[in-house]
């Protein structure tokens, strides 16, 4: 599933690529994939985008009119620049996002289709749908400590709960605890405190390596 870097990385390229253009409309091939119908898919057609953010481990695309494009690739949902209109494909193609200069091909290789697209209109709609994690990066070592010792998890089960902190995952919490020299099963109850500093430093350094 991409993680904080890899939604990051495509923010990046879909801010250099789509940002300020105009969205001509969005096909839906994957009947599971659209989980909003109010306000409805069109009210985003023809609309420009203003700019791309991210929230946790989803990537939100700023339209106007205050309405959101919020999508989760989940864990085998990958998005490609193609030609204008390209055609969707039958069996591992979700949806496509037609601007006039390229369409972004949304496709999800796994036979369960598990990615989402939501169109949210309204600031305080886009905050109901947002898991609550913090920011490691906008955080110091002692409120990092204290989210993480604040619940009786695991520490990799910690490090990966989207509601104590925001987009890290199976992938990357592995990388940060064996470089941070801790166990995953470690009860975070039980970190001292310099071990949370471990961590602390290896979330950082791991996010910022692959970003």
């Amino acid at each position: 599933m991409p993680e904080y870097p890899d939604i990051e990385v495509y923010i990046e390229s879909l801010e250099r690529h789509f940002a300020g253009t105009v969205l001509n409309r969005i096909r839906v091939q994957s009947i599971s994939l659209l989980r909003t119908f109010d306000p409805p898919i069109d009210a985003v057609h023809g609309q420009k985008v203003q700019g791309f953010r991210r929230m946790g481990k989803r990537i939100v695309w700023v339209m106007e009119e205050e309405l959101f494009i919020v999508l989760h690739l989940m864990v085998s949902g990958r998005l490609r620049m193609k030609e204008p209109g390209v055609a969707i494909p039958r069996k591992s193609g979700a949806a496509a996002f037609d601007f006039g200069h390229a369409s972004l091909l949304l496709t999800e290789a796994s036979s369960k289709k598990r990615a989402s697209l939501q169109v949210i209109r309204g600031n305080e709609a886009l905050s109901s749908v947002d898991p609550g994690g913090i920011e490691i990066f906008d955080i110091d070592v002692d409120g990092f400590g204290e989210v993480l010792t604040g619940v009786k998890h695991t520490v990799k089960r910690a490090l990966t709960d989207a509601h104590l902190f925001s987009g890290i995952g199976n992938a990357y919490s592995d990388e940060i605890l064996h470089r941070a020299k801790v166990s995953p099963f470690k009860r975070t109850g039980a970190l001292t405190e310099d071990e949370i500093a471990a961590i602390f430093d290896a979330t950082r350094q791991v996010l910022d390596q692959y970003t």
